[in-house]
């Protein structure tokens, strides 16, 4: 094996150098390892499940995909992940292969050990599980014929949930339904979905994999060759960060300067505490079961970094942030991470804009882009602007199933747990005017300039001005007890942001 190439020691303008002569794969080792691939796709497509009776039926293997480092092409030299992800016909749903798999694995584990010599390899073979759980691959290292090297492969048995599926199309929304349904631990069903994974990352430019490449070497040598035995967020998860820090950094150019996009890595490494990071290539917020979960998804403790085509495996949640943080930080003191010109670096925020809807009674409804991270005055400011009000704007939000919250001007969205697309209402009031919200009897709530002297009756007529029911139709509660129509605001002790609920007579 090559002597382990310097990274900390190379200048920030000689990385492409150094990644042409030290982390690109040699056309040797890239052969071998197909080799060794072939053989063993050969052997588990073709003969391990020939004329066997497992689990009551004859079982076949319907796909062999790639994935790893060697699928998605970011493999290092000497440095290569494989896995073999076996679509099976004895898995017809998430459930059956979380009840069966283990079954799967313990057949395919003997008839290795049993038939390896004829693979031309010396092959050892080991379960890799997590926790408690269940074993969900077989870990094989296969040693090189022509070197001391290990050749690592994991063999995953799946769910053909994508069937034929284009990967450039969205899946069908119900297939993100059977999955969050399924109720998996977070990525425990990742296997089904890596053709989307493996695309996500191999349609992109090769001046961005080999950024992914210097990452991963980093991560290998610096992180995990420092930080033996404990654990770590996957490589995966820097992998997705690379991606993005490339799209935020540069708009998705295929001209940058790699030690630029390195230390903008690092840089978003650094500050991990705030990453909210997600695509909507695969699956997105139209669908009501999927919009549900990934809100609740988006609400976690960050980092978040949700895997672009399985939104269950919230890849953040992993330990050992800190020690990502920490390393991050010692590698941007590096000759690696100078740039000749400072002014040039990536700009890199820790989440993507919003597209905020904006309602307010007797304007048209329009939309504005806000950073998650900034305060919510600069977003008054900008409403302020378009709509020319000259009253004090309350903007208020509501989740499903929720109660309307009052945003604070000195609050983020991100304090409020909002990361995608949101519709705020606006009211404009005028001193002494308060804010109350009437809620409907299908949970929906909408905010009303009220002034505290004015009578029950009074906000019965502002409803129906709005749209609302007649108001000899209308029931106002409070606290399960009905409200006097003669009775005022201030009477009643109806303050600034309570609810009052509405329904119908009859």
């Amino acid at each position: 094996m090559d002597p382990t190439p310097d990274l900390y020691g190379t200048p920030g303008d000689r990385l492409d150098y150094f990644l042409e002569h030290g982390l690109q794969p040699r056309r040797d080792w890239k052969e071998e390892g197909q080799d060794a691939w072939d053989r063993i796709e050969g052997f588990l497509r073709d003969q391990c499940f020939r004329d066997a009776q497992l689990l009551g039926q004859e079982i076949k293997v319907l796909k062999v995909v790639k994935g790893g480092s060697s699928g998605k092409g970011t493999t290092l030299n000497h440095r290569s992940d494989q896995d073999m992800v076996l679509f099976l016909s004895c898995f017809s749903s998430f459930k059956q292969q979380e009840r069966h798999r283990e079954s799967i694995i313990n057949f395919i584990e003997n008839k290795l050990l049993h038939c390896r010599k004829s693979l031309a390899y010396n092959i050892t073979v080991d379960k890799h599980s997590v926790g408690n759980r269940i074993p969900r691959s077989l870990t094989l290292k296969i040693q090189s014929r022509k070197s001391d090297d290990i050749i690592p492969m994991d063999v995953l048995p799946a769910y053909d949930v994508l069937g034929s599926f284009c990967r450039d199309s969205k899946p069908d929304p119900g297939i993100y339904e059977e999955l969050i349904k399924s109720r998996g631990y977070p990525g425990e069903f990742s296997p089904s979905f890596t053709e989307l994974q493996r695309h996500f990352v191999k349609s992109r430019p090769v001046k961005l994999k080999n950024l992914l490449r210097l990452v991963k070497f980093w991560y290998t040598q610096y992180l995990r060759g420092k930080n033996r035995g404990v654990a770590l967020p996957p490589k995966y998860s820097l992998e997705l960060l690379t991606i993005y820090a490339w799209e935020m950094g540069t708009d998705s150019s295929e001209s940058f300067s790699l030690n630029e996009g390195f230390a903008a890595v690092m840089k978003l490494l650094r500050d991990y505490q705030d990453i909210c990071v997600y695509w909507t290539k695969y699956y997105d917020f139209q669908n009501q079961v999927v919009r549900d979960f990934l809100k609740e998804q988006l609400r976690r403790d960050r980092p978040i970094i949700l895997d672009p085509a399985d939104p269950t495996n919230n890849l953040g949640s992993k330990n050992g942030w800190d020690l990502v943080a920490r390393e991050a930080s010692c590698c941007l003191k590096q000759a690696c991470c100078w740039t000749e010109d400072p002014s040039r670096s990536w700009d890199v925020p820790p989440a993507r804009d919003i597209q905020v809807t904006v309602k307010q009674r007797g304007k048209e409804t329009w939309s504005l882009w806000m950073n998650p991270y900034s305060p919510i005055r600069e977003m008054k400011a900008e409403i302020k602007r378009t709509n020319g009000t000259s009253g004090e704007l309350r903007i208020s939000f509501q989740e499903p199933q929720g109660e309307r919250q009052l945003l604070s001007s000195r609050k983020t969205l991100s304090d409020y747990g909002i990361f995608s697309k949101v519709t705020v209402r606006v009211l404009e009031t005028f001193p002494p005017e308060i804010q109350v919200f009437v809620k409907d009897s299908s949970g929906q709530s909408k905010p009303y300039a009220v002034h505290p002297d004015d009578t029950i009756d009074d906000l019965k007529k502002i409803i129906e001005d709005d749209g609302g029911p007649c108001i000899e139709d209308q029931v106002l509660m409070l606290k399960d007890e009905e409200l006097e129509d003669d009775c005022s605001l201030s009477e009643l002790q109806i303050k600034d942001c309570d609810t009052i609920q509405l329904s119908r007579v009859g």
